[in-house]
């Protein structure tokens, strides 16, 4: 190492070399005053940090919090531009912090509990609903002379009225609520669902005249009636039905459908008047099935009044009984005579499809008292086609001329729902009546 030294230094002036020789002499006395320097200022800095701070008093310190104001008039004048510019949301809220104490997790547990907590938010006004009108299971018996179907079915329940509800007055207050002046706030005004609702009609009526749509009946242009049946087996077909043909249409449903109550309700929410289809036994069974709960010629009496019963169950709200069906049923008066006279306990038109003219519903409701009418065509019962039913509806308006009123009867195939909308609409400037079927009952002549 020195032999090193004395090399690098060979080349240099004499006064550097005495300089190099006089450093490294030194070199020595050099490192330990830089430890020494080094030791000193760790020394100051570990007392620094070890000397406890000065006691001193609370520290104020100004938190923004956004507390509900609920307290305010709903009447405030808004917030301008400037004043939003310099303000900044929420209320400036001055708390005052005790000293804090030599463990850092401490003082913030301590300074968090000192923080008032915001007030609570009021429970919104609790929603008032509408009350709810009661499912009518069906139509009842006549009061005066009660059967054994009526211990079988259920008697529907009236139809509820809108109780009166208890509105708090304006000028009620909250107990305890004071506003920011100090003055007792005013209370909030609960919100009301107020839905207005239709009248029921008188119970002593018959149940097809409390269900019926209204009609002039002074108005003396030929009368015609388009009910519809089968509906509800086909969302799509029904959903049409009630939505694309007048509501002077009368919608009959079959009892084998699920959902009867809500497609009623939204048939008789356009104006429909709402029927009910009573299968009954045809002269080709078994081959065309009725259903299983079809009225048939080979049960005893009181076997069909209780399906007719299960039919009447399947909804509410209707005005009658729609025939499918039924050619050999209806021709035997021993058969169709206890189901009419059930239908007629109950409140009920009968609509006669005259699938056959040996039907003895003609002659039994006229000796019972009660109200029918009368399918005059079927438009698309053979034959399903734009040409097949424009001929039948002019057949329909031919016996509507002539005889003052006219039944024409019909499925919802999507063919029938288009031609019977464009019929309907012109029916009016025609000179004719469209009608729901109740406008027609017991106005037709017997055949």
């Amino acid at each position: 190492m020195r032999a090193a030294r004395v090399a690098c230094a060979r080349g240099l002036p004499p006064e550097t070399r005495r300089a190099l020789s006089s450093f490294f002499a030194n070199r020595g006395t050099l490192v330990t005053a830089w430890f020494v320097v080094v030791a000193l200022v760790t020394g100051l800095l570990v007392l620094a940090l070890l000397q406890p701070p000065p006691p001193a008093g609370g520290e104020a310190v100004v938190i923004a919090l956004d507390l509900p104001d609920t307290a305010a008039p709903e009447s405030a004048p808004p917030l301008t531009a400037e004043a939003a510019e310099g303000e900044a949301p929420g209320e400036a809220v001055q708390v005052e912090l005790p000293p804090p104490s030599p463990g850092p997790e401490t003082a913030f547990e301590a300074a968090t509990e000192a923080m008032p907590q915001p007030p609570a938010e009021a429970a919104p006004p609790e929603q008032v609903d509408a009350p709810e009108a009661s499912a009518d299971p069906g139509p009842p018996a006549a009061e005066t002379a009660p059967t054994e179907a009526e211990a079988r079915s259920p008697a529907p329940a009236a139809a509820a009225q809108a109780p009166d509800p208890d509105v708090k007055e304006p000028d009620e207050k909250e107990p305890g609520a004071t506003d920011q002046d100090g003055k007792p706030a005013e209370a909030p005004q609960e919100q009301l669902a107020l839905i207005p609702m239709i009248p029921p009609a008188p119970e002593q009526l018959p149940y097809w005249e409390r269900f019926r749509q209204p009609f002039n009946m002074d108005d003396k242009r030929p009368r015609i009636a388009v009910v519809l049946t089968g509906l509800g087996l086909s969302d799509s077909a029904t959903e049409a039905a009630i939505n694309q043909l007048p509501p002077a249409v009368t919608l009959s449903f079959s009892p084998y459908a699920r959902g009867l109550e809500r497609w009623i309700a939204l048939a008789r929410a356009r104006g429909h008047e709402v029927m009910l289809d009573l299968p009954m036994e045809p002269t080709s069974f078994p081959n065309e099935d009725p259903g299983p709960q079809a009225l048939l010629t080979g049960l005893a009496p009181q076997a069909n009044l209780d399906r007719l019963d299960w039919v009447l169950s399947r909804g509410s709200a209707y005005v009658g009984l729609a025939g499918s069906m039924g050619s050999r049923f209806t021709a035997s008066r021993e058969a169709v005579e206890p189901v009419l006279r059930e239908v007629n306990a109950r409140g009920l038109i009968f609509l006669d499809r005259r699938t056959t003219e040996d039907s003895m519903v003609s002659a039994v409701a006229e000796a019972i008292g009660l109200p029918t009418a009368i399918n005059n065509r079927s438009v698309d019962e053979r034959q399903a086609s734009r040409v097949a039913i424009d001929a039948r509806l002019a057949q329909i308006e031919r016996i509507a001329l002539t005889d003052g009123f006219a039944v024409a009867m019909a499925q919802p195939y999507p063919v029938t729902l288009d031609r019977l909308a464009e019929w309907t609409t012109e029916l009016t400037s025609r000179g004719f009546a469209v009608a729901p079927i109740s406008a027609l009952a017991n106005q037709q002549k017997a055949p």
